[in-house]
């Protein structure tokens, strides 16, 4: 694959080309039907067993984003970002399956007979293991913010996952349930002059063995 290739390539472009935005244009907003897309797009990402262990709080006015401040060590950009989304992941919960995947079956793509299997192998990995569990919801968690980046920048739109805040005032404040786990915010909105250009990453020579 060449650059020449990448460059004709929508998506690989937009993968290159996203960068991490501090600034935003405090003055902008985005609707709640953009709000909703965005998340729609997040929500296509993968998860285990088709779970869709996530859940997403969209902080879009002054006051929501007020009571988050404090808490996340008073970045500027929760506030001045158009929405700032706490994005939460959940305890992984085989019993969920039959649920999630009731609009599979109808849909014709799986088979009925195939769920209780689904769910029992689900069980075996996740139940009474409780570290397995969050480290599935953190993995839900990003693997959704992950496409609403992207989603994001393919609009036109700046955004940055950011891990400064306290999860449990987080918890708290927004009350969140027992199963949930405050994996990151993710600001999102149009940007102002001053944010740099992606940062060069490592050599693939250093990251990567081939076998």
């Amino acid at each position: 694959m060449t650059d020449a290739t990448t460059k004709i390539n929508p998506v690989i472009e937009c993968i290159l080309s996203r960068r991490s935005s501090k600034f935003y244009d405090p003055a902008a907003t985005l609707s709640d039907d953009q709000i909703r897309e965005l998340v729609r797009i997040g929500t296509s990402a993968p998860t285990s067993f088709n779970l869709q262990n996530w859940r997403f709080i969209a902080l879009r006015t002054p006051e929501a984003k007020a009571r988050l401040s404090p808490i996340a060590w008073s970045q500027p950009a929760i506030m001045d970002a158009a929405v700032t989304f706490i994005v939460i992941g959940r305890l992984a919960d085989a019993s969920t399956l039959p649920q999630r995947l009731a609009p599979v079956v109808e849909a014709g793509i799986m088979p009925a007979h195939m769920v209780p299997e689904s769910e029992r192998r689900a069980r075996s990995l996740y139940d009474d293991q409780p570290q397995r569990q969050r480290d599935e919801a953190m993995r839900t968690a990003t693997f959704g913010a992950a496409a609403m980046i992207y989603a994001a920048h393919a609009l036109g739109l700046g955004s940055t996952p950011m891990i400064g805040f306290d999860a449990d005032a987080v918890h708290r404040e927004f009350g969140l349930g027992e199963n949930e786990v405050p994996a990151m915010l993710l600001t999102v909105g149009p940007e102002r002059a001053g944010n740099w250009p992606q940062k060069p990453r490592m050599p693939v020579a250093d990251v990567l063995d081939l076998l």
